[in-house]
């Protein structure tokens, strides 16, 4: 089984910047969307931390405007909206055809869409949107953290994600993450899943959180276009 991460793997979160860049300028859109970005992983950190949750779309909603006050920029109610309807119909990266084409054609191999994402914009995003819907067929299933009402990289997302799909702790490295997300690396290797880390930069890996092999993807790959030939 692969479990495609949604946003930073599949879908690129830098692509919401065009959206922004309508309403602030190019510039300023760019430093928001990292920006933003950044605050929507932070604040899932700090929901995990404080045992409280909030859905996704909520925390998206709350750390665009933590951006956008931190750039002194401002949207009204309306703009505010566009640009979160936005976040329904991501772009994605260019290697993502071709490597779920790839799976497409890959016996013996089940994908499904494992995201911290509600159901709601997963699936949006999956049967919905103009680069991603054309391939919706690869995936057998989404799997979101609603249920469990934590997120990524909390171990309950992980063993929820292994019993969805039907395997057991004694199969659990039939289950393999990809993801272009260090931390959800390390969150499915530390319950003993396969990872394939995405390093679309080839920086190489730099996460130091935990030492020794379980701290590291068991492959890295440049693209999606490369995960089948290495899972396999």
């Amino acid at each position: 089984v692969l479990a495609f991460d949604a946003y930073g793997t599949l879908l690129s979160t830098e692509s919401i910047a065009k959206k922004l860049a309508n309403h602030l300028g190019e510039e300023k859109a760019k430093t928001i969307a990292t920006t933003w970005r950044k605050y929507q992983l932070e604040y899932t950190w700090r929901l995990n931390s404080m045992n409280l949750y909030e859905p996704f779309s909520a925390v998206t909603l709350r750390s665009l405007k933590h951006a956008l006050k931190e750039s002194g920029a401002e949207l009204d109610q309306g703009r505010l909206d566009e640009v979160m309807q936005a976040y329904d119909s991501l772009s994605t990266f260019p290697d993502v055809g071709p490597g779920l084409e790839a799976l497409s054609n890959a016996p013996g191999i089940t994908a499904v869409v494992f995201s911290n994402g509600t159901h709601s914009m997963v699936s949006n995003s999956v049967y919905k949107s103009q680069d991603l819907s054309p391939y919706a067929g690869v995936f057998k299933g989404i799997v979101v953290v609603e249920d469990q009402k934590r997120f990524k990289p909390d171990p309950s997302v992980y063993h929820a994600l292994i019993k969805k799909v039907g395997k057991s702790q004694e199969s659990v490295r039939d289950v393999w993450l990809v993801s272009g997300n260090p931390f959800d690396i390390t969150g499915a290797r530390s319950v003993g899943m396969n990872a394939a880390w995405v390093d679309r930069a080839g920086l190489g890996w730099q996460d130091q959180l935990i030492e020794g092999e379980a701290g590291k993807p068991t492959v890295t790959v440049r693209g999606l276009n490369e995960v089948v030939a290495a899972v396999q």
